[in-house]
């Protein structure tokens, strides 16, 4: 009788690449977890193969979980008569290389949406409420539309939605029975048009608390970006709630082509703050846009100038993260009562001091930073440079 042969570690290894931690959503081989393997041949034939495990933390509640998966994957591999799983916990190196490697794997087996893939999609975000993230995500958003532009809105600051009052955008969204999704509210601005979901458009009232935790509010933007008829679109702007939370946490995994524009007003404190988005911007493997200044100076009737939350926040948080200051808006009273009556200031006085900043950050992303994929107009404008070069194709 031949002997069965003894498994390998590299045998062992493969096997365990089967075991999936159920919180992070990737193999604890590739996630690192599997600390040591020992494989020892036995009386009986057969191996006592020996794997220690560690965990995030000692009392992790999956550990009976993985303690089971591990085994009766291990008892499968020929040659393995006994298995002995221990566990370990990570030190805090650990865990932070632990959790790049899921997000970076997260990020690159991103669930397919219905954004079209040629729509260039930005995060607006703040490390901290009160800087004006929403109305810069409107008013750009608004100022990309008047220049032709389909631009999404999706209000992602599921507990605090303001774009439906700021866009002047009333009742429930649609549905689009054909395919059973939901159809965006339609803003027309210009020669372009806004395609606008929050959840401010679902509920009854816009007074109603949303009170839900946290997967819930993640669930809620899975939902925003796989259930919602989009169409063709050339930018996708989110209004992200403020902080690193978890709707940030599960923008990098569902949209990871997503670019992350941060704003923060000129003082040093909501400049600090806001490293911490950039911070996970990176972590989640998200490009960071640039910054945008809001509330800079303010401009009094008789051409005084004042600076009310100081001055360098937005400049020095762009050279401290390496990105451009995409535009700096002005402290201007006409924004706010613009946004309260629904009609944003880059389209009611696009001329107005901030209107005109908005245009100009919008020109900067249009233009540079973030240009529209236009499969056709590159096509047709490389036929045009090499006629030119060539001269007209003769009959």
């Amino acid at each position: 009788m031949t002997a069965t042969a003894l498994p390998t570690e590299a045998d062992v290894l493969g096997t365990l690449q089967g075991v999936i931690d159920p919180e992070l959503g990737a193999d604890i081989v590739t996630l690192g977890m599997v600390q040591e393997t020992d494989i020892t041949p036995t009386d009986g034939g057969g191996a006592h193969v020996r794997v220690t495990v560690a965990l995030t933390i000692a009392g992790c509640p999956l550990r009976a979980q993985i303690r089971q998966d591990v085994e009766s994957k291990l008892r499968l591999l020929p040659g393995v008569g006994t298995v002995k799983v221990s566990f370990g916990e990570m030190t805090q190196a650990q865990r932070t290389e632990v959790m790049q490697r899921a997000r970076k794997k997260a990020s690159d087996n991103a669930p397919p949406t219905e954004v079209p893939l040629t729509a260039r999609v930005v995060a607006v975000a703040s490390g901290k409420g009160g800087v004006g993230k929403s109305s810069v995500t409107v008013n750009l958003a608004s100022a990309l539309a008047a220049q032709g532009f389909t631009v999404g809105v999706l209000d992602a600051d599921i507990w605090g939605f303001s774009v439906p009052r700021m866009l002047g955008a009333k009742g429930r969204l649609g549905a689009d029975d054909d395919r059973r999704l939901i159809r965006p509210h339609r803003v027309d601005v210009g020669e372009g048009r806004l395609e606008v979901v929050s959840m401010g458009l679902l509920v009854d009232d816009e007074d109603m608390a949303i009170m839900w935790r946290g997967l819930m509010l993640a669930k809620a933007l899975e939902e925003f970006l796989q259930k919602v008829a989009w169409g063709p679109l050339d930018y996708l702007l989110l209004d992200m709630p403020p902080g690193t939370g978890d709707i940030q946490m599960a923008l990098g995994r569902l949209l990871p082509q997503a670019q992350m524009l941060i704003v923060t007003t000129p003082a040093v404190a909501a400049q600090k703050v806001a490293v911490r988005v950039a911070d996970m911007a990176r972590r989640s493997y998200l490009t960071v846009l640039g910054v945008v200044e809001n509330m800079s100076a303010f401009t009094c009737d008789h051409g005084q100038s004042y600076a009310l939350f100081g001055t360098g926040g937005g400049a020095t948080l762009a050279a401290d993260l390496g990105v451009p200051l995409v535009g700096q808006v002005p402290l201007e009273p006409a924004v706010s009562a613009a946004n309260d009556a629904g009609t944003p200031l880059s389209v009611a006085a696009p001329t107005s001091p901030a209107g005109t900043a908005f245009a100009a950050i919008a020109r900067a992303i249009a233009d540079e930073l973030l240009p529209p994929v236009d499969m056709a107009g590159c096509t047709a404008r490389l036929l045009s440079a090499v006629e030119a070069a060539l001269g007209p194709a003769r009959p």
